[in-house]
């Protein structure tokens, strides 16, 4: 092979002996054009990338260095669709005042299973009746601070279901319903897919029922009342096989009350703006001193009547006679 001389080195195109210059197979320069086969060999592989290496990539490609906390607030950001003045609008977010009550309440109710479980049934029942509390605050609280959304209602029914559903039933078993045998567990499942079945329905009824009532018992009150007799029969160390039977009629009347049609009044067409008779503050403050001599009785007493109610109402509707 010759040495190249001079004259070589100036017939050679201009730029060919330079590094960082792509030659072609026929010695001519490269230049920045690319193959159709080579694009569609980069986009498969382009497209066969994860999704989120492939944004990854674009935002390398943009000079975007996004912050990890702030990626994984957009990814889990709640996007809710609404309708305000007749228009369409995406909200992103959720309310906090309201949820902070919601979520109280289902810390509750989770409390009184696990006090169940450790024998405490006291506290157990004492639970349950704070997260009715907390239940009834946050749909007010959201109504007066115009805080009302969707999320927030599925929220209320999910924690529902853990305080009034779950919770009384556990109670209720790990104490005395589970010496009866196979029938307690039962009548506690019942119990609980009754609570599932009324807050389906009470969600796929707001609107159109008479807000004046509750078709069926508030999953509440029914949480309420297997609490109340929990929290006054373990006080009094009954666990007489009277006893026995009585809490397991109880819950499972309340079970089935829940998903009945009877009505029950739902006391939201009272309005505390008004001025009342000295006499109504007087009565409260009688039963504030009332059911602080005896919690457990009174407020078995308390909600025992108020589930009584709706039966001895429909029946007293269906004596009446028509006119």
């Amino acid at each position: 092979m010759k040495p190249m001389t001079q004259d070589n080195r100036d017939q050679m195109p201009s730029g060919a002996d330079k590094p960082g210059i792509d030659q072609t197979n026929d010695g001519q320069a490269g230049t920045d054009q690319v193959s159709p086969d080579q694009v569609s060999t980069d986009q498969a592989s382009h497209d066969q990338v994860n999704p989120d290496q492939r944004r990854e990539q674009d935002r390398s490609k943009v000079g975007g260095n996004e912050d990890l906390a702030a990626a994984f607030l957009r990814d889990t950001e709640v996007v809710e669709e609404t309708v305000e003045d007749g228009k369409k609008i995406r909200r992103k977010g959720i309310y906090l005042l309201p949820n902070l009550f919601t979520t109280s309440a289902l810390f509750a109710g989770f409390f009184a299973v696990v006090a169940g479980i450790n024998g405490e049934f006291t506290s157990a029942a004492v639970a349950v009746f704070i997260a009715m509390v907390l239940d009834g605050l946050d749909g007010r609280v959201a109504r007066m601070t115009n805080t009302q959304s969707e999320f927030g209602a599925e929220y209320d029914s999910l924690a529902d279901m853990i305080s009034f559903g779950m919770a009384p039933a556990l109670v209720a078993f790990t104490w005395i319903l589970q010496d009866i045998g196979k029938t307690g567990w039962v009548v506690a499942f019942l119990y609980v897919a009754c609570a599932a079945l009324r807050l389906a329905r009470f969600n796929v009824q707001i609107g159109s029922v008479d807000k004046k009532w509750f078709i069926g018992l508030p999953s509440p009150s029914a949480a309420a009342l297997v609490a109340a007799s929990v929290w006054t029969f373990h006080s009094f160390d009954a666990d007489a096989f009277g006893f026995k039977l009585l809490m397991l009629v109880v819950v499972a009347a309340a079970g089935v009350l829940m998903v009945s049609n009877i009505r029950y009044y739902s006391f939201k067409d009272l309005d505390f703006k008004k001025p009342v008779p000295f006499v109504v503050l007087l009565a409260v403050v009688l039963g504030f001193v009332m059911i602080s001599v005896e919690p457990s009785v009174m407020l078995l007493l308390l909600f025992g009547t108020y589930v009584a109610s709706g039966p001895v109402l429909a029946v007293m509707r269906k004596a009446k006679p028509k006119n």
